[in-house]
């Protein structure tokens, strides 16, 4: 007979996952995969919030902070393995990475609701990701943007201007000529 108690841990471990790659609600599908609602937000200049410094662990061990990429657009990914639309969309990512690298551009992920690293790892080798990406078991990282741009959904990708300031938001997988136009507004409105 299973106890109350494991009863209760698996149901909470159940609810976990159906929330695995969403925010609130359910937009409708069956599958209990919350997905982003596509939305696109900039920010004019004039009306950016600072945005949070991320610092922390990369998937590698080392310390990676986005204060050492100041003066850098930085393009933030939030991404987990286990997420059908970040499997669609890292190829993108990592196109308009390469071609923006030379473009005072940094791309960052930021890897959520993974125990294992590996699983991230093997990942990234699979799709060819080579920028780094940010352990963030706790959520802590994503909070850090909810006095700006919160998220409501994995993945989420924000567009953060050289003078420091969340300038974009993508709620869902992002094309990488979406993601270009973006980047290239940013710069633009900054410049």
């Amino acid at each position: 007979m299973i106890s109350l108690r494991a009863r209760s841990v698996a149901a909470i471990g159940a609810l976990a996952l159906l929330a695995a790659c969403g925010g609130v609600g359910n937009r409708g599908t069956t599958s209990g995969f919350v997905s982003g609602d596509g939305s696109i937000t900039r920010v004019d200049a004039a009306d950016r919030e600072k945005a949070p410094v991320l610092e922390g662990e990369g998937l590698d061990g080392k310390p990676l902070s986005t204060a050492d990429f100041a003066g850098k657009t930085i393009v933030v990914n939030l991404w987990g393995p286990w997420c059908a639309p970040c499997r669609a969309e890292a190829p993108a990512l990592e196109e308009v990475a390469s071609e923006y690298a030379s473009k005072d551009v940094q791309f960052i992920g930021m890897l959520t609701r993974t125990k294992d690293p590996a699983s991230a790892i093997a990942f990234n080798r699979k799709f060819g990701v080579s920028y780094p990406s940010f352990t963030d078991q706790g959520g802590k990282l994503e909070l850090a943007f909810n006095d700006s741009l919160p998220t409501t959904a994995i993945p989420t990708t924000w567009i953060i201007d050289a003078e420091g300031r969340v300038a974009a938001r993508v709620i869902d997988k992002v094309s990488a000529s979406t993601l270009a136009n973006l980047i290239d507004d940013v710069q633009k409105s900054t410049a």
